[in-house]
């Protein structure tokens, strides 16, 4: 059974800086990538970034680019989503997913709140 935990999502003012986390644990996979979707009230659940296990590539929605980083800790199965210069339209859920690339299954966390103040 796949777990995925995020933590570190709050409220922040316009401007602002947050950083989540999101820890997999219960299986080890060969490869896989885990990256970030969000979904706003009333919007589809959208891409926000995501990393490859090597963490040599990433790869970001356009609205996003230049303002959060993603990176990985293979030894503690945990990917990072460093938001900075936060808009209010940032505001949403946001998930955390690992995809086993063998298998193309996807696990999802349970999702960690993101608000932003203008």
């Amino acid at each position: 059974q796949v777990q995925l935990v995020e933590s570190g999502g709050g409220l922040v003012q316009a401007g602002g800086s947050l950083r989540l986390s999101c820890a997999a644990s219960g299986r080890t996979f060969s490869n896989y990538i885990m990256g970030w979707h969000r979904q706003a009230p009333g919007k589809e659940r959208e891409f926000v970034a995501v990393i490859t296990r090597s963490g040599s590539n990433t790869y970001y929605a356009d609205s996003v680019k230049g303002r959060f980083t993603i990176s990985g800790d293979n030894a503690r199965n945990t990917v990072y989503l460093q938001m900075n210069s936060l808009k209010p339209e940032d505001t949403a859920v946001y998930y955390c997913k690992i995809r086993d690339t063998g298998s193309a299954t996807d696990y999802w966390g349970q999702g960690t709140q993101v608000t932003v103040s203008s």
